[in-house]
């Protein structure tokens, strides 16, 4: 008789307690629930999100790595506050990099790349459309992901990755304005369709054409709520 041996081996969880609390306190910054400028004090996250006071400074380290938390004197951990003219930086980081890749696609003339990248955008539209905002935000960063890995420029997505949640942050304010539902799917079309067309100058003018904009729409914001 052959007994059966014993496995000791512990299945791992999808998601750890702590990337499900980083998720959360993420997502509560992203959604505004915690404004720029707000204390985020350790003994009241411990309460909100049910998890010790060790994950909540884990993850407060990870969210200061991305530059959503800030340290501030004695006041300690704050939501970090996005300036206007630091905006722009991160809009002029995307749009060197952004029109560079969809260049190169346009280049390869690979008609994988613009078939991944129109699936990405019809989930995006999907998402306006059932106004899921996290939706709208992760197949956004999925566009991208598709078009730096279609133009084979992984150091360049690498610099925009280290950039996402302050990324996400301004389109969490700019994907909610009236009118971006349309425009901002539309500019991307045009970004696929001179991709899939093999038009690099092209494609270069429509990745510039969608960062100018939600850069002057992010700006505004920005500024408007500086004089609030």
């Amino acid at each position: 008789m052959t007994i059966a041996k014993r496995s000791l081996r512990v299945d791992r969880p999808e998601k750890t307690l702590r990337e499900l609390a980083l998720e959360s306190l993420r997502d509560a910054i992203l959604d505004s629930h915690f404004k720029p400028g707000a204390r985020l004090v350790e003994r009241d996250l411990c309460t909100q999100l049910g998890v010790s006071r060790t994950i909540v400074r884990e993850v407060l380290r990870h969210l200061e790595s991305e530059g959503l938390v800030a340290t501030v004197g004695t006041r300690g951990p704050v939501v970090a506050e996005t300036t206007a003219d630091q905006a722009l930086q991160i809009y002029e980081i995307r749009g060197a990099l952004e029109g560079m890749a969809a260049k190169l696609c346009a280049q390869k003339r690979d008609g994988r790349i613009s078939e991944d990248l129109q699936a990405a955008l019809e989930r995006i539209k999907a998402g306006y459309q059932k106004k899921k905002m996290d939706r709208v935000l992760a197949e956004t960063t999925e566009f991208y992901r598709i078009l730096f890995a279609g133009a084979e420029r992984e150091v360049a997505w690498g610099i925009v990755s280290s950039l996402t949640a302050r990324i996400n942050r301004l389109r969490s304010m700019t994907i909610k304005t009236e009118g971006r539902d349309v425009e901002g799917p539309k500019q991307m079309q045009h970004i696929v369709d001179a991709i899939r067309g093999g038009d690099g100058e092209g494609a270069y003018r429509a990745a510039q054409d969608h960062i100018t904009l939600a850069s002057s729409i992010a700006r505004q914001l920005l500024a408007e709520a500086a004089g609030a």
